[in-house]
């Protein structure tokens, strides 16, 4: 699986500890910066991560700043995007198996790299249900995108 992976200076220490654990995992990387912490604005890296999903160059993203706010919405914006802003592991594994999420954001601030890593295996291990009420939801909400 090819990871999107990308943060602003707030988050790049998180980012840094991620990539490595995918990396140890065999899971490659595609890293969308930033590389330094200087400060810098977090759309000018969630969205080409974003792109990079939503062009199916990259299988999931992950998107991360200090409040893992900015960078969720951002990649909302990219079509064909379902990024969710996850704290915990049971929202991650629930936003996989109901929403299909191909996306997730962490706030660096509110969560710590043992948690933030947690929360990345859960998203990245579950698979979406394919129930049909999710499945028609999932439609629903994408067909928000077309207006």
């Amino acid at each position: 699986m090819k990871i999107a992976i990308a943060c602003d200076h707030g988050a790049l220490a998180l980012k840094e500890a991620v990539k490595a654990h995918l990396t140890e995992r065999g899971l490659e990387c595609v890293d969308f910066g930033t590389f330094t912490k200087d400060s810098c604005d977090y759309p000018d890296f969630a969205r080409p991560a974003a792109e990079a999903v939503a062009s199916g160059a990259c299988e999931r993203g992950i998107v991360m700043c200090t409040t893992g706010i900015g960078v969720s919405i951002t990649a909302n914006k990219v079509h064909g995007i379902r990024c969710a802003l996850l704290s915990d592991p049971v929202s991650a594994r629930l936003t996989r198996e109901h929403n299909d999420a191909n996306m997730m954001a962490l706030g660096a601030g509110f969560v710590g790299e043992l948690l933030a890593l947690e929360i990345v295996d859960t998203f990245l291990d579950t698979p979406f249900s394919n129930g049909e009420r999710h499945k028609r939801r999932i439609e629903k909400l994408m067909a928000v995108e077309q207006g």
